[in-house]
């Protein structure tokens, strides 16, 4: 069984709901077809229900199973309009403002989340990261105790001995442009937690750098040898070493040979890149050259399952993105 077919199978087990509020996209109809055959979440689309029933006959798309909500009329608006004007009113937001942000569907989509209306939600196929994230955070809020909200890719390599079997969480590959070493400490953590949670084995965390253990030396290796030994006085707890190459990270014998008393280096299977510039170029070349799926930005901390996609996502990749959150919801 594939990684994303024993998510699905596990979403099955107790099925959650998942907004979309994409809804005039038609990727995020397509993918609303193929959840609705497959039966492992709940969808609701939001928007206009006439709009979106034309588009969807339109192209011979089944939404049937899934619920359409159109703020415009929805009973729960103004109950949404009021929570949201008390969420931020002290951060200068009136109640003309909260009306006008609540017929937003991204916003209208994060109150039910918030309301329990719902239990998660995808958005990033028409929107920028900025665009999902925001209301996330002024709605739903970081997890308690959670210091950084960070993004990470859950990468399933083809054919791939590496890593755990192939499959790999990279981050932060869509959120923090040059995090810190106590940022990439906490990235770290959140994203061995992560690993854990959906591939179900222990997380062995590489701190990656174009450096191994000394062999070269910067202002950005001594941060990542910096967020390493934060990490380990933190969370000793956590198998982790730093700062690695990335085939020192994940090949046994590189591994062996360029940090020989190392207990990750070599069988890494969650990757910590230094910046987003090497996190996002790193995954779309394990995207396109290695023939990966790459299943994200999925995000951490948030005190509710939200996940970003890329825009250049397939149906697909929202239909994986759509069973991760699901399972992240249980």
């Amino acid at each position: 069984m594939s990684f994303i077919e024993d998510i699905k199978k596990r979403a099955k087990s107790e099925i959650k709901t998942i907004v979309l509020p994409e809804a005039n996209d038609i990727r995020v109809l397509e993918a609303t077809d193929k959840i609705g055959k497959e039966g492992f979440a709940h969808i609701i689309l939001i928007g206009n229900e006439n709009e979106i029933k034309t588009k969807a006959n339109a192209n011979n798309i089944d939404i049937s199973k899934a619920k359409i909500v159109d703020p415009q009329k929805s009973e729960k608006y103004q109950e949404y309009v009021e929570k949201f004007y008390e969420l931020r009113k002290e951060k200068g937001m009136t109640l003309e403002d909260a009306k006008q942000k609540i017929l937003d569907p991204v916003f209208f989509g994060m109150m039910m989340v918030k309301n329990e209306d719902a239990d998660g939600l995808v958005s990033g196929a028409a929107h920028s990261t900025a665009d999902t994230l925001r209301p996330a955070l002024q709605i739903l809020k970081t997890l308690p105790g959670t210091k950084l909200v960070s993004a990470f890719f859950l990468m399933v390599v083809p054919d791939c001995e590496y890593g755990e079997n192939g499959i790999f969480v990279f981050s932060d590959c869509g959120l923090n442009a040059n995090p810190d070493a106590e940022s990439l400490s906490e990235i770290a953590k959140a994203s061995a937690e992560s690993f854990e949670k959906l591939v179900g084995k222990e997380a062995k965390i590489g701190m990656l750098s174009y450096s191994s253990y000394g062999s070269a030396k910067s202002e950005s290796t001594e941060k990542v040898i910096e967020a390493t030994r934060i990490i380990k006085e933190k969370y000793p707890e956590l198998k982790v070493d730093g700062e690695l190459q990335l085939d020192a990270a994940i090949v046994p014998e590189i591994g062996k040979s360029k940090a020989p008393n190392s207990s990750v280096a070599g069988y890494c299977n969650t990757l910590i890149f230094p910046d987003l510039n090497a996190g996002n170029i790193g995954y779309k070349l394990t995207q396109r050259l290695g023939k990966a799926e790459a299943y994200g930005p999925l995000c951490q901390g948030i005190a509710k399952p939200v996940n970003d996609l890329s825009r250049g996502c397939s149906s697909d990749d929202i239909v994986g993105v759509v069973a991760i959150t699901a399972v992240q919801g249980q």
